[in-house]
């Protein structure tokens, strides 16, 4: 069976969980804390990040692209329709460069600050760098979110979805990203109708329900967090 080294508030983790579900994968669960920097997880993946699937005996599947792309190769494919790659290569780029939009700068520019600030801070130990959060990273988040929320309103007003006309990973990638932040309070879908339309259409899909109800000790999720109409 598949096993996930994963975080509830790690949107590239919530990425693969989504395709796990969308492929009707079967997978056994385990939190990671990566600050902790276990020997046992680092022996997984030197790098120490999440997410990473385990399939059996073979080497691991660490980080999020990567991992998605081996549950394309690996069931995805034989999935047809409900194939969440497209088939021509010029449009697998696009949903490619989605997908690293929001594993990797989303992440960067916004997680990194919003997340790490608001919930990992306070999950960890004054020795582990746990701690107050830091107002001035907090409102880079925030500021680099608003503008990360245009370009999804944008994109959702053009396309039918994210990357084309049929639902993808970019799309998964995307949600996964913004459901931590919705978790949070974060987002004001008001100013983007469009995302918040798109967003919607992804959130009542049975794969996203896990998701929905996730819970941090100390730190319930926004009021509409679990509402599909919202």
């Amino acid at each position: 069976m598949l096993k996930l080294y994963h975080h509830p508030m790690s949107g590239p983790s919530r990425y693969v969980r989504l395709l796990l579900a969308e492929f009707a994968l079967s997978a056994e669960f385990t939190e990671e804390k990566p600050w902790l920097r276990r020997k046992e997880f680092l022996a997984l993946n030197p790098a120490g990040t999440l997410p990473v699937l385990v399939d059996g005996d073979v080497d691991p599947v660490c980080g999020a692209t990567v991992a998605g792309e081996f549950l394309d190769e690996t069931a995805g494919a034989m999935m047809r329709e409900k194939r969440l790659m497209p088939e021509n290569p010029h449009s697998r780029a696009e949903v490619r460069r989605l997908v690293e939009w929001f594993t990797q700068k989303f992440e960067n520019e916004v997680s990194r600050y919003l997340v790490g600030e608001r919930v990992f801070k306070q999950l960890m130990r004054p020795e582990e760098g746990g701690g107050s959060p830091d107002a001035a990273l907090i409102r880079a988040g925030r500021n680099n979110l608003r503008s990360h929320l245009k370009y999804v309103g944008w994109l959702a007003a053009s396309r039918n979805w994210l990357a084309g006309t049929r639902i993808s990973q970019a799309d998964m990638a995307a949600a996964a990203a913004l459901s931590v932040m919705d978790y949070l309070g974060e987002i004001s879908w008001e100013s983007e109708p469009a995302a918040r339309d798109w967003y919607m259409r992804i959130k009542s899909r049975p794969s996203f329900r896990p998701l929905l109800a996730d819970k941090v000790p100390g730190l319930p999720p926004a009021s509409h967090y679990i509402d599909l109409d919202f």
